[in-house]
């Protein structure tokens, strides 16, 4: 499963710099994943060359977006809100034109175009070049709809707008699609198969952004660690590459040398990992690099084997633990991050122990938990009964919160008294007086703005923390401005 973005930033209208050009005005809205708010810098990029313009103002929007998230119930409910909230605006202003784009769109298709009418046009994440296209069947008065899945799009090939960007992080699209058949996952229904980019597009995307000032990526991906490039096509015929493009072939061990050494000063970092694909040769990498952030996001799901097995996982708790250890002990300060599901269908109560147990001996930094919810389409939807009762899934949900914020404290504890280097990415949102950045384990580091400056790496010295934010003061510019 992607890692979701925190639930109040999860509608983000995005806007980019105007081209003088343009004379119509593009809304678009992101919801759920990294992937979704990357996929809009790419739609944004495609319809500027239409004339389109962004705009915050919903109110003069000539065309309305919506990049869709399927992970989970509640952003779909959202997303069925804002449709209500733009069809308020479209009573007022008939002319504007609505559309859905991303992973609700194969599944609800019908559903929204022909059932409820309540959109236009309908995108999946494959068909974002046929925008134009489509947008000129909407204007003949035609039902404008293209869900197909590819075999073959990255779009390595388009230079995507950064929207609404601080102009110091970015994301870096390597992959799409995903061959993981977890039970309950949407993502390779309505994402398709995995493919990977071109890695010579990547590095000058990645030149690109270092150019323009921009001072970290991440790549990003539904599993980077299957990132496989032989030229082209989907990694599961990889089998059938000749030998001349299996002996030229780059993992992402080798993607991340070559991005790593292209920008020394930039940082590097990447998301989503998959325990089942993440390789030795990984690690390695990213203990050689200094610029390769010293962290990891590695979703386990559940600590029970039974349970894993059911969601078709393809590791085992032992295997885990394995790389887990193989982790701290070539980067003994990596910060590691997790997903857990929980409630899953037929969870016992020694199932969800299972899962504390294992948090026990990882002691991750931060997490993202969920109660399961049934997800229509999925492996898991079709053939088990969502049978773990509300109550006790809220309780065992609430267990595993209670006992990540403990690990979250116990970890950020340990930086009292050293001295951290920090991205500074914007101000504070709790004080006006304060700078907001991460360091390399992606912890949230607050301190005072003295001449700082957005964009500036700090060596900050921690004196205090929460749980979540480590608390210093900055003691002077780092080795890597």
């Amino acid at each position: 499963m992607e890692k979701i973005i925190d639930e109040k930033k999860q509608g983000n209208a995005l806007v980019m710099e105007p081209q003088e050009r343009n004379t119509r005005k593009l809304f678009i809205e992101s919801y759920g994943c990294q992937m979704n708010f990357s996929d809009s810098e790419i739609v944004a990029s495609i319809l500027s060359k239409e004339g389109y313009n962004t705009t915050q103002n919903l109110e003069e929007a000539d065309l309305v977006l919506v990049n869709t998230c399927s992970i989970r119930e509640k952003a779909e409910q959202t997303v069925r809100k804002r449709l209500e909230k733009y069809n308020a605006v479209k009573r007022i202003n008939p002319g504007m034109k609505v559309g859905v784009l991303g992973c609700m769109a194969e599944r609800l298709k019908n559903k929204f175009l022909e059932e409820e009418k309540i959109v236009d046009l309908v995108v999946g994440p494959d068909a974002y070049k046929d925008l134009p296209n489509l947008i000129n069947e909407v204007e003949a008065g035609r039902e404008a709809v293209n869900v197909i899945l590819s075999k073959e799009e990255t779009y390595g090939d388009i230079s995507p707008v950064r929207l609404q960007s601080n102009g110091v992080s970015a994301f870096v699209s390597i992959t799409r699609g995903c061959d993981n058949m977890c039970t309950f996952c949407v993502v390779p229904f309505t994402r398709g198969r995995e493919r990977s980019r071109d890695p010579q597009s990547i590095v000058e995307e990645v030149n690109d952004l270092a150019a323009k000032g921009f001072k970290e990526i991440t790549l990003l991906g539904q599993n980077v660690d299957s990132y496989l490039w032989y030229g082209g096509g989907l990694k599961k015929d990889f089998k059938n590459a000749s030998e001349m493009q299996k002996a030229t072939a780059t993992n992402f061990a080798g993607l991340l040398k070559m991005v790593a050494e292209a920008q020394p000063k930039m940082r590097i970092r990447f998301s989503t990992s998959n325990p089942q694909d993440m390789t030795m040769d990984v690690i390695e990498m990213m203990a050689k690099y200094r610029n390769i952030c010293k962290y990891i996001h590695l979703p386990v799901q559940s600590g029970s084997d039974r349970i894993l097995q059911k969601m078709n996982r393809l590791h085992t708790r032992e295997e885990y633990f394995q790389l887990i250890d193989n982790i701290k002990k070539l980067i003994p300060d990596c910060g590691i991050s997790h997903d857990i599901i929980t409630g899953f269908p037929t969870e016992t109560e020694e199932d969800h122990q299972d899962t504390l147990s294992l948090m026990e001996y990882v002691k991750y930094d931060f997490g993202f938990m969920f109660a399961y919810s049934e997800r229509p389409g999925t492996m898991a939807a079709r053939k088990f009964e969502d049978d773990v009762p509300e109550e006790v899934k809220k309780r065992r949900l609430t267990e595993i919160v209670n006992l990540q914020q403990q690990h979250s404290k116990y970890n950020t504890e340990k930086y009292l008294g050293k001295t951290v280097e920090v991205l500074i990415e914007k101000e504070s949102k709790k004080s006006d007086v304060h700078w907001s950045g991460r360091n390399t384990q992606n912890t949230v580091v607050v301190f005072p703005k003295e001449n700082y400056k957005v964009g500036d790496f700090v060596n900050v010295k921690i004196e205090d923390c929460t749980s979540a934010t480590l608390i210093g003061t900055g003691v002077g510019f780092s080795e890597n401005n």
